[in-house]
This record gives C-alpha cells, structure tokens and sequence, in this order.
C-alpha cells in the first residue's frame, strides 16, 4: 500500500491488524512518488498474488493551483506507473480518487457516469490519474470519494472541534453540498473488494463511495458540535456564510455529492449513513484526549 501516513491508509493498517491480514504499508519516504522507476520496483519486488492499494495523492487543493508539476506527478504519473506495473505482475491494483472530477454544478448526487469537468488543477490531475490507470490495466477498481475525515491527520472533523473548543460561534459555509465520508468506511470498502475480487470478475472499473446522506458544511459543523456538546457542556453557534465570504485560490464543488448505489449493489457494502460515522469519530477522540 502506498500513502501509509493519509487518513485512508491508517485506517486500513487498523482494520488490517485487527484481522490479521499481511500489510506492507509504505510511506514517501520509502518510496518517493515522484520517481516512477522506484514505484515500479517497489511492485515488482512484491510477492506473488499481491493486492495493491494507492491511498496517496497531493491533496493541498489551494496550494495544488500553483504547485502543478508536482501534483501532476504524484496523482496523475504515479498511479498510472502503479497500474503498468500491476499490469505486468497480474496484480488487482485500488485506487482513490475523487469528487473533484466533477464541476459541482449537477443539483443532484453525481453517478459515476456524469460526465466529469474537474475545475482546478487538483481534479484535473486526479481525473487524469484515474484515464492512466484505467488505460494501463484491466483489474483495476477506482473509488471516487469526498469530503474525508476520521481519528487520523487533519480534517474538516479535527479542526471544528479544535475551533469550537474555545469559540461561541463559527462562520462555516453552506452553499457547498457533499457526502461526508469516514476514512474507516472507505478502508473496509477497499478490503472487502480486494478479498472478493477474482481474476475473471466482472466487476472491476470506476466507483463512487461515499457516506449516506448529504450536508453542507455547515450541517457538518452543526451536527458535531451537537454531538460533542454534552462533552464540552456548550454548543457554539454555527453562521451559515456562503462560498464568496471566503475566497480560495481553488474552487469547490457546489456541489459533491455521490451516489454509491453501484458500489453496495457490486460489493454489498454501504457506508454508514454520515450522522452516524461522526458520531463514532467524536466518540473516538473523546476516549483519546
């Protein structure tokens, strides 16, 4: 597994080591994503029989504007030397990509069919990520997800909690919609497809995965602190604001979100409905802190 210190991957690790199951998660120190001949040999050293998952990717969307070369190399250049050399060992590769393939402008959630208009240099290299993969290799399954939060690294989820802490009222946007997804939701997924996956299944190619139910962030925000509030024994305020209150060198999806209907039907698993997902993370860091 490649990206071992992303949100993704650690849950992955988790949920590996709690089964038992062989990892070998590796982080850009040991293996520099922008040098395909080292991806390449890092899978060709691999044992037979192998399942390879891509959990890494240059995810600084704002800085991503400015930052091209790089973000094109690690989500664009890297998945694809990862699928042709998944390819050449006869190994299922997984993949992570993203909401951010789409311009946001559908009014409802987004099939994996739609046609995609990524606008900022971060979807655009993840949907470029996504055309050479599935161009290098035939047993490939591609989860496209959104707005990702867990126990792990930085997110949505981690900051309003520690914002929260010692304000009484947040400005959090409302006009940007999307799924809500737990980062642990999305590694069970990846899992239950590697093992169930065959050498002659039918059901390899592009998904979307996400959590049930839709909000705004500002919902989001809402629906944490109103978990966490008998914790802290106050709620702050949210202020609903809109996306032109906060300007941002990227632009966002209005709106993200994704129906995961092929997957559930495909796989026979279904994300948590969101509400339910952040609930346990708050829980999580609670009997953390």
């Amino acid at each position: 597994m490649f990206g071992a210190t992303g949100q993704v991957a650690r849950c992955v690790i988790d949920q590996a080591a709690a089964t038992g199951r062989p990892l070998t998660a590796l982080s850009r120190q040991d293996v520099d994503l922008l040098d395909t001949d080292a991806i390449r040999a890092a899978i060709m050293a691999a044992p037979e029989g192998s399942v390879v998952l891509n959990a890494a990717a240059y995810t600084a969307v704002d800085q991503a504007e400015s930052d091209i070369e790089a973000c094109r190399a690690v989500n664009a250049a890297a998945p694809a030397a990862m699928a042709e050399a998944c390819q050449a060992r006869g190994f299922v590769f997984l993949h992570i990509s993203t909401d951010y393939v789409f311009d946001g402008k559908k009014p409802s959630a987004y099939l994996e069919d739609d046609p995609t208009s990524p606008q900022g240099v971060y979807g655009e290299t993840k949907l470029e990520g996504e055309a050479g993969v599935l161009g290098a290799h035939n047993r490939v399954v591609i989860l496209r997800t959104a707005w990702v939060y867990s126990r792990y690294g930085k997110n949505f989820l981690k900051t309003m909690l520690r914002l929260g802490a010692d304000r009484d009222a947040l400005g959090v946007v409302d006009d940007q919609r999307g799924c809500p997804t737990h980062a642990a939701d999305i590694a069970a997924a990846l899992l239950i497809a590697a093992d169930d996956l065959s050498a002659s299944d039918d059901r390899y190619g592009l998904y979307n995965f996400a959590g049930q139910g839709g909000a705004s962030w500002a919902d989001f925000a809402e629906h944490i602190f109103q978990t966490q509030s008998s914790r802290w024994g106050r709620r702050p305020a949210v202020n609903r604001v809109t996306t032109a209150d906060y300007p941002t060198p990227a632009k966002r999806p209005a709106n993200s979100m994704l129906n995961s209907d092929r997957f559930s039907a495909a796989f026979g698993y279904t994300a948590p409905v969101w509400t339910e997902s952040v609930e346990h993370v708050v829980q999580q860091l609670a009997d953390e802190s």
